[in-house]
């Protein structure tokens, strides 16, 4: 059993940052799987953002948000980050964290076994 609970979403301006963060519990468990990022704006449907392996060596981000997100992690602290920077308002969502037993770094959701309950990011012009 996986728990992942996401921090750092609030209220930014258009082209500036914001840096959330997702926790696990496991630590043991944590290294060996690779974790996302999903968003979803209302009326919207899930989308991916971007993935990271177990390792942190490979990552893969989806065309929407390539050079302006980062995903990376910190498994000694059993955490999973994005940064967001030059934010627009489409941008505007409810962000995922997910994980992967499997190490695999998959786009849809299918493929991802533990979610988080979400944080809220709003981009305003």
């Amino acid at each position: 059993q996986v728990h992942l609970v996401e921090s750092g979403g609030g209220l930014a301006q258009a082209g500036g940052s914001l840096r959330l963060s997702c926790a696990a519990s496991g630590r043991t468990s944590f290294s060996t799987y690779a974790m996302g990022w999903f968003r979803q704006a209302p009326g919207k449907e899930r989308e991916f953002v971007a993935a990271i392996s177990a390792g942190g060596g490979n990552t893969y981000s989806a065309e929407s948000v390539k050079g302006r997100f980062t995903i990376s992690r910190d498994n000694a602290k059993n955490t999973v980050y994005l940064q967001m920077n030059s934010l627009k308002p489409e941008d505007t969502a409810v962000y995922y964290c997910a994980a992967n037993g499997r190490n695999f770094l998959a786009t849809i959701r299918a493929s991802y076994d533990y979610w988080g309950q979400g944080t809220q990011v709003t981009v305003s012009s």
